[in-house]
């Protein structure tokens, strides 16, 4: 069946994927938006996996100043080559990252790098909390996994939800770009400054 154009074009602004992997995504899901949607990110993640131990040696440092002048914001973005760091798409993700980390405060690059101590520390407080909500015994390590991954998810900047689609991770936002522009990426750290605060850095 012939491809819809504006389907086309609402799959390529969803996904961020080359017009041909677009077409090809509708016609396998017999213009299925939705299903088409799944096979790219299906097959842009698979991508994003095979590139990830690749070695990132080139890439830049991004900067973010508020208008104000009160809130800054630094961003240590790696590539395997300066040809894609010097692409507009490498150059907007690390845009979106430093804007997303203005406003969220992320205080991690990835659960990993939490303290052993904090994690133990908020283990213990969700399983008290679960215990004097009456929980069974036998879900509570469940129901404290599950509390302490929502807590990852607020601190640490590649578990957060996207500050623009909370539906993205800005690990997914990272993987998504790693499809487009065919190298592995990663962020290697970050600073977060703002006016009368201590300064919030995480590093890979």
């Amino acid at each position: 069946m012939p491809v819809d154009t504006e389907q086309l074009k609402a799959l390529r602004s969803s996904t961020g994927a080359g017009i041909l992997d677009c077409k090809r995504a509708l016609e396998e899901s017999d213009g299925d938006l939705k299903k088409a949607i799944g096979l790219l990110r299906e097959r842009g993640l698979a991508e994003a996996a095979r590139k990830a131990g690749r070695q990132t040696v080139e890439g830049l440092v991004h900067c973010y100043l508020h208008h104000d002048g009160r809130l800054g914001v630094m961003v240590e973005l790696s590539c395997e080559t300066d040809f894609v760091a010097r692409t507009e798409e490498f150059r907007e993700l690390a845009d979106e990252i430093c804007m997303h980390i203005a406003m969220c405060a992320p205080q991690y690059l990835t659960p990993q790098q939490v303290p052993e101590s904090v994690t133990e520390e908020e283990r213990r407080i969700y399983r008290v909390r679960a215990q004097q909500e009456g929980k069974p015994e036998k879900v509570i390590d469940k129901i404290v996994e599950g509390r302490l991954r929502k807590f990852f998810s607020e601190v640490c900047l590649l578990q957060q939800p996207w500050v623009k689609d909370d539906k993205v991770t800005i690990e997914q936002l990272v993987k998504r770009t790693i499809a487009k522009v065919g190298e592995n990426i990663q962020v290697r750290r970050f600073v977060r400054f703002r006016i009368g605060e201590d300064a919030q850095a995480a590093n890979a």
